[in-house]
């Protein structure tokens, strides 16, 4: 048993996951049931946090920018100092990572209808003296549907950038979300909570500076990465001005020239939602 739980203290959790509603709603249930509670949302910080923070428990996504989660654990289990409680948590648990789990000895936890109910057993093993506690946490706790796949949102008026963005991601293993203008992303950013939003520089009602103002002046919206596409090349006062801070918060997570080759947009999502799925052949806007 941790430490932290025979001193009455309560134990450390570290939850690492790149979709900041998961994270959010993971982070606030786990508070309710009585653990100290850290995050973290790509590997690099996973490595940092662990390593300083010194967690009981770690509860790591899969696919994350920078280190994925089963590389992260294969690190931990060879360098940490003290044991870690390890749960992995995927929406897709292949083969390769359902060996994985079981070769470490962790739990393996599925996004998805039943990920609370998971979530819950695999705590209340761990810590059968706050069973109660942690069985209590589900009420008042808000509905939050925990996804199995990331949620990109599209905000560009040109319908034809809709067309290809949808023809070539939707195989990639995200769901795909859309808005014409600035305004109408900003209320679909709040009412579905994306994992990532891809917004044009210039758009009717409001372009991408003032969407993002709106995003980082609303709690629930305001670390969504944006990347920033634009059909004409910015000037560096510009670009900066993009990746300023607005209110404190992040600004532009990236900004790319739109190209007739869009490969370099997937690989930028991929390293900030983690994609399952692989490119074929061209990935040419036509």
């Amino acid at each position: 048993m941790n430490s932290s739980a025979s001193d009455g203290k309560s134990p450390k959790i570290l939850i690492a996951d790149d979709d900041p509603c998961v994270l959010g709603a993971v982070a606030d249930r786990c508070a309710r049931m009585g653990f100290d509670v850290e995050t973290a949302n790509n590997g690099l910080q996973v490595l940092a946090k662990a390593g300083q923070w010194k967690p009981d428990v770690l509860l790591l996504d899969v696919h994350m920018p920078e280190v994925d989660g089963l590389s992260a654990l294969g690190y931990l289990r060879e360098n940490a100092e003290k044991s870690v409680h390890v749960m992995i948590v995927t929406g897709n648990p292949g083969l390769e990572i359902m060996q994985t789990c079981e070769g470490f000895d962790v739990c393996c936890i599925r996004k998805g209808r039943g990920f609370w109910v998971e979530l819950e057993n695999c705590l209340v093993m761990l810590y059968p003296q706050r069973a109660s506690q942690i069985r209590r946490s589900r009420k008042g706790s808000a509905r939050v549907e925990i996804r199995k796949h990331p949620r990109v949102l599209l905000v560009d008026g040109d319908i034809g950038v809709k067309n290809f963005f949808f023809h070539h991601f939707e195989k990639l293993g995200a769901e795909l979300l859309y808005a014409s203008d600035g305004v109408m992303g900003y209320w679909k950013a709040r009412r579905l909570q994306p994992t990532v939003i891809v917004a044009d520089y210039c758009m009717p009602n409001g372009g991408v500076e003032h969407l993002l103002n709106r995003l980082r002046d609303t709690p629930i919206t305001r670390n969504i990465p944006v990347i920033v596409q634009s059909g004409r090349r910015l000037s560096d006062p510009v670009k900066q001005r993009l990746r300023q801070p607005f209110g404190g918060q992040p600004g532009a997570a990236r900004i790319l020239q739109k190209s007739f080759d869009a490969r370099e947009l997937f690989e930028v999502l991929q390293r900030l939602c983690g994609f399952t799925g692989d490119l074929d052949g061209e990935f040419l806007y036509r």
